[in-house]
């Protein structure tokens, strides 16, 4: 089994006369965090989309576990094994919680790190199994006591872990997270951060973008840095913040000289 679990290669992606990706190359090992940065519009949704295949790609070649997915549609890759979150937090917000966990294991293939958290094969499950592995997955994402809430009436914190649930729920190898602690406050990022790690530790790769610098330091195993859609830079945390393009191009000189006195 190759530790390469996604890999892109010559990524271009135009939109009429503007590149929004160009020329983009990266790989992503199995069981890492690996984190996108850049400034607003450098192109890391974009990324993101093009993975998923919500917009197809202009040039270039994406390989999941060693096969090629590019020009597959968005649940065809689902079903490979890659689940997303977005941005803005997409839920059935009429439904539970719990009702949310149920229809996300029914709209696409029940493995992966389910499996490990309820312990058992990956096998069709009955409407009573389905059920179970709900709850489970309600108590893993910290909403144990909130199953029985609709969607939209949760706080922004919990609707962030309903989404990261919704995501899981689809037993994903590896786990994009558009901004998983974006609107959310200082005292509740702990708590996101906590989850993302547990994740990680069921064995599932993620694959996260994030403003918030602390966070993408402290969390993550490697970086890759975007500006107007092509790479500045990729690295560990340490050899990212102390790029002078990434200085230059995003963190800023105080960043770097604040990092530097740690």
């Amino acid at each position: 089994m190759s530790e390469i679990l996604l890999q892109a290669r010559g990524l271009i992606k135009d939109f009429g006369g503007l590149r929004a990706i160009d020329d983009l190359s990266f790989q992503i090992k199995r069981g890492m965090i690996f984190s996108v940065i850049g400034p607003n519009g450098s192109g890391k949704t974009t990324m993101f989309n093009l993975i998923t295949g919500f917009l197809p790609v202009t040039e270039g070649e994406i390989y999941f576990k060693e096969e090629k997915i590019t020009g597959l549609k968005p649940f065809q890759i689902s079903r490979k094994g890659i689940a997303r979150t977005f941005q803005l937090t997409t839920l059935f917000e009429r439904n539970t919680v719990l009702d949310n966990l149920i229809i996300g294991q029914r709209a696409t293939r029940e493995s992966g790190v389910l499996s490990c958290i309820c312990g058992i094969r990956q096998i069709k499950l009955t409407e009573e199994e389905t059920l179970e592995r709900a709850h489970e997955l309600a108590e893993f994402i910290g909403l144990a006591r909130q199953k029985m809430v609709p969607a939209g009436a949760l706080p922004q914190i919990a609707q962030k872990q309903l989404s990261i649930g919704l995501a899981l729920a689809s037993a994903p190898e590896l786990l994009l997270l558009d901004e998983p602690v974006g609107g959310v406050n200082m005292e509740e990022i702990d708590a996101l951060i906590e989850l993302i790690t547990r994740i990680r530790k069921f064995g599932v790769t993620i694959c996260l973008i994030e403003h918030k610098m602390s966070v993408v330091m402290n969390i993550s195993d490697r970086i890759l840095v975007l500006n107007y859609g092509e790479k500045v830079a990729e690295g560990t945390p340490a050899e990212v913040c102390q790029d002078e393009k990434v200085i230059q191009s995003y963190l800023g000189k105080k960043y770097a000289a604040a990092r530097g006195s740690n």
